[in-house]
């Protein structure tokens, strides 16, 4: 299916309406494809202008593959809750100049943990059809237990009774990310793929590289 990525003069509540539309499209469930390729999401923002940068990293290694950026003008303003109206349409242009599509995507941000449980990473999924994580590095909603100091520990994160993420401490003695699904996967195999995928840094590698690019670093 086509999507409009066309958000410019989009009104809140009906930004809101689509978020519930694209919802009954997310697909929870067990993921147990291999992986060649995993991708990294991000997005840069100066002034008016919006760049995004998808990477493409060799998977168990990590090592760069292909890089996609693009550059756009943004168009809708800074809501919380609504930051996929702002980043998804410069997302998808840099999408859709990859060579080599991603069997997983790591996005920069929020997943199912979102106030309507359809944050960027979900949003990203739903209209690009591919598997997403969202890896933020701090929460939207929801309350949790500071998990232990060393690599690997794990708390939930729970939002009105619900287990919409995890907080997962991927460096020893360093803050967490904050983990979520975005779509086409369950929330123990983004943990899964989020502590493979970090290497010695805070963030996930493909998440640390697309915030380079992002940056003009890379």
């Amino acid at each position: 299916m086509k999507f409009n990525f066309d958000y410019a003069g989009l009104d809140p509540k009906t930004a809101m309406e689509l978020q519930q539309k694209l919802r009954a499209r997310l697909v929870i469930e067990p993921f147990g494809k291999p992986i060649r390729h995993v991708a990294g999401v991000d997005v840069s923002v100066k002034g008016d202008l919006a760049r995004a940068a998808v990477v493409i990293l060799s998977y168990p290694e990590l090592a760069l593959v292909e890089t996609a950026l693009a550059e756009r003008p943004v168009e809708f303003p800074y809501i919380p809750g609504l930051l996929a109206f702002r980043e998804i349409p410069v997302i998808m242009e840099a999408w859709r100049k990859l060579k080599t599509l991603p069997d997983a995507a790591i996005v920069d941000g929020q997943g199912y943990a979102h106030p309507r449980r359809f944050g960027l990473a979900c949003h990203l999924g739903v209209v690009a059809g591919a598997v997403t994580i969202g890896c933020a590095k701090s929460r939207l909603v929801g309350e949790y237990e500071d998990p232990a100091p060393e690599r690997g520990a794990i708390s939930r994160l729970v939002h009105e009774g619900e287990v919409i993420g995890a907080v997962v401490r991927t460096r020893d003695n360093v803050k967490p990310v904050f983990i979520s699904v975005g779509d086409k996967i369950d929330l123990d195999g983004a943990i899964k793929i989020i502590l493979e995928c970090a290497r010695g840094r805070r963030l996930p590698e493909p998440v640390a590289m697309a915030h380079k690019a992002a940056g003009g670093l890379l």
